[in-house]
């Protein structure tokens, strides 16, 4: 079947998938929805509820319905953010989690390749990184069709408070969170920049308080868990995120974003997904990019692939790969 452009299918009707799914709407480059769950009435009442966001002015007439998995046979992109995830007040305890979600993630799969290898898909449930090796690696879908959304996220919320404390537009602060999207992850302080002024060259405070890196990089990665206590769960951040990749998927705009893929030897890693800097493209990743990384945040990239590796054989003690 051929595929229907601009169809978007997302797995999962909680509150992520719901938050993507009224990002979407708002986007309005897309043709179709269809949100997929286990808890049909669930998803039935969500799909309901956006459909009606599109009778307004200015909104498109966007299609946006409940359903199954045979809505992936011509579908271009999929969402998967099935799964449980942390509640407040939860012992996060990575290696259940990731048991948990990888039987979910199998389940999807399996349901999706009985349909399409077309579609590209976009993993979100967490751990992502664990949850994108095992969709790329156990399935035989092709590799570049799917990826995790990574530290995308991370990313944003690392130059969101770069540009806070400099007062400067985020759009204008570069640099990136690289590795694990988890405790592992790192700044790529080497290569940071403000409208091209290396950090440790921007001299303009505003509160004549010195950068402190470890820091910032700790409340990147603290950030995620204090909206959790006060809200009870993340979803709009994330939301948006997934919204950035489909707009680069859609247009083919090859823009570059930090996306949780397998690598082949980049940095010497192999046979683990963490993100790298990728250029997205119509097609899914068109390559990862080497940026050059100091010799410190070689090796944090490196402990990150082995932090990520152990993990994974830790989670996993089904077949080898495809």
């Amino acid at each position: 079947m051929k595929i229907q452009r601009n169809k978007v299918v997302i797995i999962g009707a909680g509150q992520v998938g719901s938050a993507v799914m009224s990002t979407l709407l708002s986007s309005g480059s897309l043709a179709e929805i269809v949100i997929i769950d286990k808890n049909e009435k669930k998803a039935y009442g969500e799909a309901l509820d956006g459909s009606h966001s599109t009778a307004f002015a200015y909104s498109p007439n966007i299609r946006v319905k409940q359903g199954t998995y045979v809505d992936c046979e011509d579908a271009s992109i999929i969402v998967i953010t099935a799964g449980p995830s942390a509640k407040p007040g939860d012992v996060v305890d990575r290696i259940a989690l990731a048991q948990k979600n990888i039987e979910v993630v199998k389940e999807v799969m399996e349901q999706i390749i009985s349909y399409t290898m077309d579609a590209i898909i976009i993993m979100v449930s967490n751990p992502v990184d664990i949850l994108t090796y095992y969709a790329q690696n156990y399935f035989g879908y092709p590799v570049e069709k799917i990826f995790g959304t990574g530290t995308t996220l991370d990313t944003a919320r690392f130059r969101r408070i770069l540009g806070q404390k400099y007062l400067i537009d985020t759009k204008n602060v570069h640099g990136y969170i690289l590795g694990e999207h988890g405790e592992t992850a790192f700044a790529t302080w080497s290569s940071s920049n403000i409208a091209g002024v290396p950090i440790d060259d921007f001299d303009i405070t505003y509160d004549d308080v010195p950068l402190n890196k470890e820091a910032i990089v700790e409340e990147v990665k603290q950030v995620g868990y204090e909206i959790l206590m006060n809200k009870g769960y993340t979803n709009i951040g994330i939301a948006k995120s997934v919204d950035r990749i489909i707009q680069a998927i859609l247009i083919n705009e090859l823009s570059v974003l930090p996306l949780s893929t397998t690598l082949t030897g980049e940095y010497g890693i192999e046979d683990v997904a963490l993100s790298l800097p990728c250029i997205v493209t119509k097609d899914g990743i068109g390559r990862r990019l080497e940026v050059p990384l100091s010799v410190d945040e070689t090796s944090k990239l490196r402990a990150s692939a082995e932090f990520l590796r152990e993990t994974f054989s830790k989670t996993y003690k089904g077949p080898g790969p495809k």
